[in-house]
């Protein structure tokens, strides 16, 4: 369990953050000037706040009423930046061989092999960091973080600096690594899709204040959120889990609220899926609509609307799972729609955004992305 809470005044900038992080990868989120780098440096030991506390699983890192004060070098802390930052003369071997100097203990070379396998960078072993692709440099970098075998891992947007290509590359990777190493995580991104992906838990940031914090699926559905996102990103995360595979190659989903089917032939019977549902492209219908394309209809129960500047967003109860519908205010009044409401939501396939599709490794062999 992380704890944070600080303070600290900068010309032009307060911040004034307090939040506690479980085991999982929690994001940090927010735009660019939120206060997100200044908390994870306070936390790696490379700045000092003014006043606070920062206590990572007992261990006390900062408090400033007790004057303690941990120095970066005994925090045990793994961070990965923006760039990888390997050594350009050392072999990617050598490299990761670096972080394991700075483990507690010589249990390090032991996990060598699983960490290699784990980032897919075996064959990346003899080659030095000019001759890799940023992807490719980011999972050593990563993997030569995890050798350090720190208290928790620390990464300031790692994606950032790549292209979509890349991004989609490594994405699975970092699957893996919050689902099989049980190592904490704290994750800096302002990418929308990052979030949906990979974050267990979400600490939204704005000017330098915790504006919402929970698991992933409670932020995304919940409206107030939804208007820090914006409405164009706006949209719920939920469950679930594949079936079959039918003989036209669709794939057939079960989650709390019924089947959804999807158009993805990579998928594997049994996975475990996280699902970005856009509000954008849910419809609303008071019976079950006929005699169109759309395969996925959801019977829902309306739990409340919230105005936005655009119009209505409708929070949704589909089974266990919350997703939500942005309409047109004339739409609202045309329906009549009210709290307790029961409704057929319409899901359309590119509601499934690419990118947004996250599988459980231990239940697929590969990550796909989602299409239309």
């Amino acid at each position: 369990m992380l704890v944070v809470n600080i303070q600290q005044h900068f010309l032009g900038f307060d911040l004034d953050a307090g939040f506690s992080a479980p085991a999982g990868l929690t994001v940090l989120f927010g735009q660019s000037g939120s206060g997100k780098t200044t908390i994870i440096n306070a936390i790696a030991g490379l700045s000092r706040p003014d006043s606070g506390q920062i206590e990572v699983d007992g261990v006390v890192f900062y408090d400033s009423a007790k004057r303690q004060y941990l120095p970066a070098h005994r925090r045990q802390v793994g961070y990965v930046f923006q760039d990888a930052r390997l050594f350009p003369h050392l072999t990617v071997r050598q490299n990761l061989l670096y972080g394991g100097w700075f483990a507690k203990t010589r249990k390090a070379s032991t996990d060598f092999g699983h960490i290699v396998d784990m980032m897919g960078i075996e064959h990346l072993l003899t080659r030095r960091p000019g001759a890799l692709s940023g992807g490719e440099k980011q999972r050593v970098a990563i993997g030569r973080a995890i050798l350090s075998r720190p208290r928790m891992l620390l990464m300031d947007e790692p994606l950032a600096a790549l292209d979509d290509a890349r991004k989609a590359e490594i994405l699975p990777y970092l699957e893996r690594l919050r689902d099989e190493t049980h190592l904490p995580i704290l994750y800096v991104t302002h990418s929308v899709s990052e979030v949906a992906r990979l974050a267990t838990t979400v600490v939204m940031l704005n000017a330098g204040r915790v504006v919402a914090a929970g698991p992933t699926s409670e932020i995304f559905s919940d409206p107030a959120t939804a208007s820090l996102l914006g409405m164009a990103e706006a949209g719920a995360i939920i469950r679930a889990r594949v079936e079959a595979i039918e003989a036209d190659g669709l794939a057939r989903l079960q989650t709390s609220g019924g089947s959804l089917w999807l158009a993805q032939h990579r998928l594997q019977p049994g996975a475990e899926l996280r699902l970005r549902i856009m509000a954008k492209d849910v419809l609303l219908a008071l019976e079950p609509p006929t005699g169109i394309s759309a395969l996925n209809i959801i019977a829902a129960h309306i739990r409340d609307l919230s105005d936005t500047p655009e119009g209505v967003l409708v929070r949704l109860d589909m089974g266990t799972e919350t997703i939500l519908s942005h309409i047109t205010r004339r739409s609202a009044a045309t329906l009549n729609l009210r709290p307790g409401k029961s409704v057929h939501a319409v899901l359309k396939t590119v509601s499934v955004a690419p990118g947004s599709v996250s599988v459980s490794r231990s239940s697929a062999t590969q990550t796909p992305e989602a299409r239309e």
